[in-house]
This record gives C-alpha cells, structure tokens and sequence, in this order.
C-alpha cells in the first residue's frame, strides 16, 4: 500500500491555524488586567506570554485557508499532545498526538484518500499510527508542541493596528487588526490577557476561538492502532 503524502488534511490544519496568525485564547479573572492601555504590539506580546505559561487550551472553529473550509476542533496540552477532530471539506477524522507519534482514525473515505482501496481494507474500524515529525504525516508535528505552535503562529502577522473594546463570548475583550494580512484578534481585558478569539474575512475568511484554558486534560493512545511501519512492510513499499 502506498500512502499519499497528506498535504491536507494536517498540513491544511496547521495553515488554516497560521492564516489569520493565531494566537490561543480562553477564560480569564474578573480584575481589569491593563492590556487595553497598551499598544497594539504590546497587547500582543501579553497574549503570547500569558498562553505561554497555559497548561492545555481548546482550540474550535472554521475557517478556509487555500480555498478549502477547514474545521477544528481540538484539545492541546502542554507537553502532553493533543485530541480531536478535524475536517476538511467535508472530509473529517479524529486525531490524538503523543509524543513524537500521531493517531487517526476516519471515515473509508478518510482511509481512502491517504492510501486507496488497500487503505480501506487495512484501516476499517481502527486507528492508523504514525510518526508526527517525519514521513508522511510530518505535518502533525506542529500540533504536538502547544508552545511551539503558540511561538510560530503568534509571530506570523504584518503591521498591527490597535482597535476598540467589545465583549466576546460574554467576556471583556480589546481588538487587535492586523493591517497587512487582515484579521482581528480579540485579547480579555480582565484576568489573564488571553486572546480569546479570532476572525477573518475576505476570501479565506472564518473565525476560530479559544477556550477550557488550564482545565485537565488526559490523552491516552488507542489500543487498535495499526502502525504504519508494518504496513509498508506488509505491502513492500
């Protein structure tokens, strides 16, 4: 069985999450925190360094990066991986990432389009395991580093514009726009400064939030996991 590279689903994930340069957000405190007197700058360095010290965050929305919709809807953990599901139009799988290993599980049609029939009768009804930093599924390895994912995609934006206050999934919030690539990040005014959501529009527009931060999150791999090594093996590639 030959696997096709996974230039989508994954690798469209993690565009889709630096398209319109995330930043992670969730819950905060009931104190004013100051991030809405700085500059627009400034507010993002603070959103960075608070989801920095973050323990685990949930990361859900849509959004079309290259044409393509693309929805999330994952738990990251902190030197722990992440969980979820991912879709991509149309087209979903659940994910886990451990460590340097990733584990799908999808739809016949999901085994199908990263390996064909073969795939299929291989894969049905269980999970498929592979390496999350090399091969095939390489693209998944930005997932498993919560900080590193927050460092890359933070740092993805042109010039930033400061916007005025509003309310965001009931919770104070000041707006942050990027000017260059468009796009507006929503950052709490109280508590931490966490960035707590955001949009974009225009061709790939869509909008993604930032939730459950610091809640307890446990990922444990699957039992039927095939390998993918074995596999390759099976079917001499």
């Amino acid at each position: 069985m030959r696997l096709r590279p996974l230039t989508s689903p994954g690798s469209a994930a993690i565009a889709a999450l630096a398209v319109i340069a995330l930043a992670l957000g969730g819950c905060g405190g009931s104190s004013e925190n100051g991030v809405a007197s700085k500059s627009a700058d400034e507010i993002v360095g603070a959103a960075k360094t608070a989801a920095d010290s973050a323990s685990s965050v949930h990361v859900s929305g849509s959004i079309v990066t290259g044409g393509t919709p693309v929805t999330l809807d994952l738990t990251l953990a902190s030197g722990k991986g992440a969980t979820g599901e991912i879709s991509e139009n149309g087209l979903s799988f659940k994910l886990i990432m451990t460590g340097d290993t990733v584990y799908m599980s999808g739809s016949p049609a999901f085994y199908r389009r990263i390996g064909g029939t073969a795939a299929v009768q291989l894969l049905a009804g269980k999970w498929l395991k592979a390496p999350a930093t090399s091969g095939e599924f390489a693209s998944f390895g930005s997932l498993a580093n919560m900080r590193t994912l927050i460092d890359s995609t933070l740092s993805s934006h042109g010039t930033l514009a400061k916007g005025s206050t509003t309310t965001v999934g009931g919770q104070s919030a000041i707006a942050v726009t990027d000017t260059t690539k468009g796009g507006t990040l929503y950052v709490a005014t109280k508590g931490q400064p966490y960035p707590l959501q955001i949009t974009k529009t225009g061709a790939e527009s869509g909008r993604i939030t930032f939730d459950r931060w610091n809640q307890s999150v446990t990922i444990t791999p699957p039992s039927n996991a095939v390998d993918l090594s074995e596999l390759k093996a099976a079917s001499g590639h």
